[in-house]
Order: C-alpha cells, then sequence, then structure tokens
C-alpha cells in the first residue's frame, strides 16, 4: 500500500480524492494547507505527493520549492490553472507531473501509478509492508528482517515477481533448483510451510498471499485473498 499526502485548502476536495484513491491501496493522507503539510513531511516519509497551487498563505509553487529543499519525493501538481506558463514553471519548480482541474479519475491513478513505476527498482517488491529487496538478499516486514535460506528467499521473491501467477511444484523446482536437479515435490511443500511461518511470525498476513491453488501448485497474490 502507498501513502500518498493530499495538499488542498479546501476539504471537499481533500475528501474527494480519498474517496478516489483509497479503493486502488493508496493511505491517503490529508493536510489542509501548506504549513501542515510541511509539519507531515518532516515527521513521516510518503510515497506520492498530490499538491493543489491556489492556497493561502504559501501556494503550490512556494510549498513545491519548499519540499524540494529536502525531499526527492513524487509531486504531481492538481490545479484548475491550465495555462502553459503555469504548468512550465511547476514543472521548473520541481514537480513531476501536471493535472487540470477537473481531473478525470483513471487518467490521474494511470499517472500516478506510472511515475511510482519509474522510481521502484526491479529488484525490490513492496506489498502492504512486506519488503523483498534482492539486492541485499533480504526480507522484511516494517523494517524487521525475516530470516530466510537462500532457497526460501529465492522461492518467494519469484513468486512475488508474478502476481497470480500459478507456479507447479515441477517448475518451481526447475527455477529454484535447476533442470537436473533431484529434488522433489514434498520439498516445495515443505519451503512453502516454512517460509509461511516464517512470514506469518513477522506479523504479515501471509496467508491471504501466498496461496495454494490445490492440485497444481502456488501463487503470490497482490491482493489479499480469504481462504
Amino acid at each position: 500500500m502507498k501513502k500518498v499526502l493530499l495538499i488542498d485548502d479546501e476539504k471537499r476536495m481533500l475528501d474527494l480524492l480519498a474517496l478516489y484513491l483509497q479503493p486502488h491501496q493508496y493511505l491517503c493522507k490529508k493536510a489542509l494547507g501548506a504549513k501542515e503539510a510541511l509539519s507531515y513531511l518532516e515527521q513521516e516519509p510518503f510515497d506520492i505527493v498530490l499538491l493543489d497551487i491556489m492556497m493561502p498563505e504559501m501556494d503550490g509553487w512556494e510549498l513545491c520549492r519548499e519540499i524540494r529543499t529536502f525531499s526527492d519525493v513524487p509531486i504531481i501538481m492538481l490545479t484548475a490553472r491550465e495555462q502553459q506558463k503555469d504548468i512550465i514553471r511547476g514543472l521548473n519548480l520541481g514537480a513531476d507531473d501536471y493535472i487540470t482541474k477537473p481531473f478525470n479519475e483513471e487518467e490521474l491513478l494511470a499517472r500516478m501509478t506510472a511515475l511510482l513505476r519509474r522510481r521502484t527498482p526491479k529488484n525490490i517488491i513492496e506489498v502492504n509492508g512486506l519488503l523483498w529487496n534482492e539486492e541485499q538478499f533480504e526480507l522484511s516486514y516494517r523494517k524487521h528482517a525475516i530470516k530466510l535460506t537462500p532457497k526460501e528467499f529465492l522461492m518467494v521473491g519469484h513468486l512475488m515477481k508474478n502476481n497470480n501467477k500459478v507456479f507447479t511444484r515441477d517448475q518451481l523446482i526447475q527455477l529454484i533448483w535447476g533442470y537436473d536437479s533431484e529434488t522433489e515435490g514434498r520439498t516445495i511443500d515443505s519451503h512453502v510451510r516454512n517460509v509461511r511461518e516464517k512470514i506469518r511470525q513477522s506479523g504479515f498476513p501471509v496467508d491471504d498471499h501466498f496461496i495454494t491453488v490445490w492440485g497444481i501448485g502456488y501463487k503470490w497474490t497482490n491482493e489479499a485473498e480469504q481462504i
């Protein structure tokens, strides 16, 4: 789940944005104006910021400039001002994208997804606080490491990389142990049990994501699945 900071001086607009975004796995924090926004940004990290321009005390351009003095968080400006010079000004001050009001919900979601995708390293996968980091060879939940064997780490990583794709036991053996391996399907089942238990102990709801497809094999789903 991605954390988004919504900044506007109109509560109605903040509520509307949250209503759009929350069903799409965004955790929304609302800031009613620039000062409140800066306070939040100094206290906690965010994955993306949606910023209105026309605000009292400190407008969106000035706030964008201020944010860029201490953070490279992606910023999308949402504003009724659609003149080209305003768009250029916002981009020059450090905004990553610019959408005019009234905006299309699907376009906003697509732009947010594209911006976040460009910033996410391919060797790092995050699902609701569970982080698989290939470079550091570490799985963690809320910054607490989960100790896995190398084979367990590779298996869960391969499943997480292929969201909702079902793998048979034989496919997992070939991918993790190699084509010439004499490993049997029971070994996969044992590794799955161990991985689930280790992740479960961390507090992450692994049973909603690491799914047994009966008679076939296993899959990982990013959308929590009740079983």
